[in-house]
């Protein structure tokens, strides 16, 4: 496996080019006074890009990003971009740590300082950019579903020289770390979660199910019908919206906020989780890469073929980390059908983006999972 040292270092023509275009919005009407009811909120949406505009700085976070080690490496011909930080432990587990929709791998930015920091029992980090996100390689081909890219995880770690290691993740990272324990049972020293893949949802039977599970069948089909017209388009037309949103940075801030707005536990004000600066940066990530279609794709790929290990039960032990705002908390019992549980923490707050949200919390979390593994081989 080749492995090269990356920098992010993005054209200044481009950065111009989307100053331009946000100078150059026309922008809709709105429903006075209805807030986030119809979906993004005008007055916030311009204050945010004007910020884009004239007063964020991509300079300043292309330099804090370059502060962790980027590299690129190419597994099974496909170019996946990754950080790879090594903890200062003297014994340390290696954890690959998977992102979601509509972040990138900035949700991890917060959490790998305090993993690599830990007590003996710490971390080697490997923080991939699922491709078609970020700065991995697009794909051109039909079938990048969660099973291909937890084959070519799998192929990153081998060629990093870990043959074991921990796997935590989140929206889409944890459907492909529930494919990496399926495909690699052997490997995985256990997963770390902050959902019950969301998949899990369409294969539950209502007359086996116990009351506390019937509610959380309930309020998933409730939240699919008001919340989930997004995945429904990104399932089946992605290439439609993708030409919107490639070419407007206001509707790629308006599609990607008001997500982060709902998903996360912020009681009505999103920057009381979050600085503009952090939404911006995530945000410029998918402009400057031109990957809201591919990453959109992500879910039309998702829907479209069959997942092999559909309906297996993976062995490999399994903690869960369920914030209380998060999109539709799965309960224990459920969990314990699909997953070997062997940790399940509750966490009174919090939203879907657990690692920006709570880092600490979940950095302590992942510590005393990785207790479980003390004195097992991991090479």
């Amino acid at each position: 496996m080749k492995i090269q040292p990356y920098t992010v270092c993005v054209s200044p023509f481009v950065i111009e080019d989307l100053r331009e275009r946000l100078g150059r919005a026309r922008w809709p009407d709105e429903i006075a006074g209805s807030g986030w009811e119809y979906g993004t909120n005008l007055t916030y949406l311009k204050e945010l890009c004007t910020h884009w505009g004239h007063g964020f700085d991509w300079k300043e976070q292309e330099e804090l990003l370059n502060g962790f080690h980027h590299f690129h490496a190419e597994v099974e011909d496909f170019d996946l971009h990754f950080i790879h930080e090594k903890g200062k432990g003297t014994r340390r587990i290696p954890i690959l740590l998977i992102h979601g929709w509509p972040d990138s791998f900035v949700r991890f930015l917060k959490l790998i300082p305090l993993l690599t920091a830990g007590p003996a029992e710490g971390f080697d980090i490997v923080v991939p950019s699922i491709p078609g996100f970020g700065f991995s390689e697009k794909p051109s081909k039909p079938g990048m579903d969660t099973q291909k890219c937890a084959a070519l995880f799998a192929g990153l770690m081998k060629g990093l020289g870990y043959d074991k290691f921990m796997v935590h993740g989140g929206d889409w990272g944890s459907s492909i770390a529930e494919e990496l324990a399926i495909q690699s049972p052997g490997r995985i020293l256990g997963l770390h979660l902050t959902d019950v893949p969301y998949h899990h949802l369409f294969t539950m039977k209502p007359e086996d199910l116990t009351p506390a599970e019937k509610t959380y069948l309930q309020a998933g089909q409730q939240w699919q019908m008001q919340e989930g017209a997004y995945a429904l388009e990104q399932s089946t037309k992605p290439q439609t919206l993708a030409c919107a949103l490639n070419d407007s940075p206001i509707g790629l801030a308006s599609w990607i906020i008001e997500k982060f707005y709902s998903w996360s536990d912020c009681n009505g004000d999103l920057e009381s989780i979050y600085t503009r600066d952090e939404l911006l940066t995530n945000l410029t990530i998918y402009w400057v890469t031109q990957t809201a279609g591919s990453a959109a794709r992500m879910y039309y790929e998702a829907n479209h073929h069959r997942r092999q290990g559909a309906g297996k039960k993976p062995a490999t032990p399994t903690a869960f980390f369920i914030s209380a705002k998060d999109l539709v908390p799965a309960p224990r019992e459920y969990a314990e059908r699909v997953f070997n549980v062997k940790q399940w923490t509750q966490a009174p707050r919090g939203g879907h983006f657990a690692a920006l949200e709570q880092p600490q919390e979940l950095a302590d979390d992942l510590f005393r999972f990785a207790e479980s593994f003390a004195g097992q081989p991991v090479a």
